[in-house]
């Protein structure tokens, strides 16, 4: 069921009244619960019981560690949790992935072995909620947090279906809280909520969609050499893309959340206007980011034990997070790409500080559009399908490649250019500040018709959507 769809605005419709029609709290949160279920079911119904078994598995491993004061015994619960999570997402997203390099390496010892056919279906949201549920109980293990009051409410926890498939990524700490007492109906949260939403899908199918998603494709299919204008219009034209594609999920998630009186925190603020790599994964995809540092970096040691350990931590942090997007060696590239760049950074950190004409605005714009590049660069392996194309495009990027085809019509050309400049001016704009704190300073009248614009062009572009490209992860 996806939010740019007819289906979900009869879907949300439905919620949305239920929920403020009930009085009472437990039943609004059964409501919520049986909608989440809903709400997933619709894509495999068969799916909701992987869903269930990990809530059903966390939620005993968590109880379990709260009350049991040996360390051994604490520690074997959350070895349960671990296997049963992580068990799962290496079966059905890494076990055809794992089989086939297997196969391949066996094949350079010698040994003929053919890899058993694995029709493995992918349950969308697999990687997200598995990290959510992940995170409570390391939490419980690390005795920061208690354990929730009910199964229900953990289980709504799980499933609350505004984030479910494609974040963010919440953790128990922040959203369990939020269900102890309801929250009071606000018009201004609620309109706020659905101007997030009207948003959310604008950058989603007029944006990601409509405007960039042609030209993007149409570089990465093709299968010769390409002029350097095209290839960077792609790759540009790819960057803009999945922002505004996963950041459009993020924002329709957030505002859906808070037209039922619920808070999810931010998962972009303008990464395009980064300055440096570590500032961009501060801002990129923050849920994903900020797990990966508090569950993986920090009890690795982080940067306490010197520049080696430091490296290591880093190259596998990012070697995981991008394995973590996809069973393929493109996005493992992507990932140590990304790695090699923090690397980088931190050495020249640790042996130079952070220079006074840094803090310059020209310095920090020259910086700034440096990191711009070279994470566009990286993108390259991110949206290949193999390394062929990847290396392709890059040759052609850096204009080696001779005779080249020009790929891209003129329209495509200026849209991508149009949309690029006005993205990373706004993101330069609003780097230091929030959309909440630009609308307080905005005249009602013209944030009215900045939302009567989107509407507009979503119902002038109702059709040309397509599926999100995160539900793949």
């Amino acid at each position: 069921m996806l939010f740019n769809s007819l289906t979900f605005v009869v879907f949300f419709v439905v919620v949305v009244a239920l929920f403020w029609a009930i009085r009472s709290w437990d039943w609004k949160k059964n409501m919520l619960l049986a909608a989440s279920y809903v709400f997933y079911g619709a894509w495999n119904p068969p799916f909701v019981l992987l869903l269930m078994f990990s809530t059903l598995v966390d939620y005993l491993a968590g109880a379990r560690m709260a009350t049991e004061e040996r360390p051994g015994m604490r520690r074997v619960w959350l070895v349960v949790s671990l296997v049963a999570n992580l068990g799962l997402l290496g079966f059905y997203k890494y076990g055809t992935f794992f089989a086939q390099n297997m196969e391949g390496v066996l094949v350079q010892f010698g040994v003929q072995y053919r890899a058993p056919a694995m029709d493995v279906i992918l349950p969308v949201g697999i990687s997200f909620y598995t990290f959510q549920t992940l995170s409570y109980t390391l939490d419980i293990y690390r005795k920061q947090l208690a354990p929730a009051a009910s199964f229900r409410d953990f289980a709504l926890y799980v499933s609350f279906f505004p984030q479910l498939v494609a974040g963010p990524i919440v953790r128990a700490i922040d959203f369990l809280p939020q269900m102890v007492t309801p929250t009071p109906p606000r018009a201004g949260r609620f309109a706020w909520g659905m101007f997030l939403m009207t948003l959310g899908l604008f950058q989603k199918v007029v944006l990601a969609d409509t405007l960039l998603a042609s030209a993007s494709d149409s570089v990465f299919r093709y299968g010769g050499k390409l002029a350097m204008l095209d290839a960077w219009a792609g790759v540009l034209g790819f960057s803009a893309q999945i922002f505004f594609d996963f950041s459009g999920y993020s924002t329709c998630a957030i505002g859906l959340a808070l037209c039922l009186g619920f808070h999810l925190n931010d998962n972009f603020r303008f990464p395009y206007a980064a300055v440096g790599f570590s500032d961009f994964w501060r801002r990129w995809h923050i849920s994903l980011s900020s797990w990966l540092r508090d569950y993986l970096y920090i009890p690795l040691g982080g940067n306490r034990h010197g520049a080696s350990r430091t490296t290591i931590n880093l190259i596998v942090l990012m070697f995981l997070g991008g394995l973590w997007h996809g069973a393929a060696w493109t996005f493992v590239v992507w990932g140590l790409i990304h790695g090699f760049y923090l690397v980088v950074e931190h050495t020249l950190r640790t042996l130079f500080g952070d220079p006074r004409f840094f803090s310059t605005l020209i310095s920090k714009i020259f910086i700034g559009l440096a990191t711009y590049a070279a994470v566009c660069f990286a993108w390259v392996f991110f949206r290949a399908q193999e390394f062929g194309t990847a290396w392709r495009i890059v040759e052609s990027m850096v204009g080696v490649t001779g005779t080249a085809d020009k790929l891209l019509s003129t329209r495509e050309l200026l849209q991508v250019g149009i949309v690029t400049v006005s993205l990373l001016t706004a993101h330069w704009l609003m780097r230091d500040t929030s959309l909440e704190n630009v609308a307080a300073r905005t005249p009602k009248w013209l944030i009215a018709g900045a939302w009567a614009a989107m509407l507009f062009l979503l119902i002038l572009n109702q059709g040309s959507a397509n599926a999100f490209i995160y539900f793949q992860f």
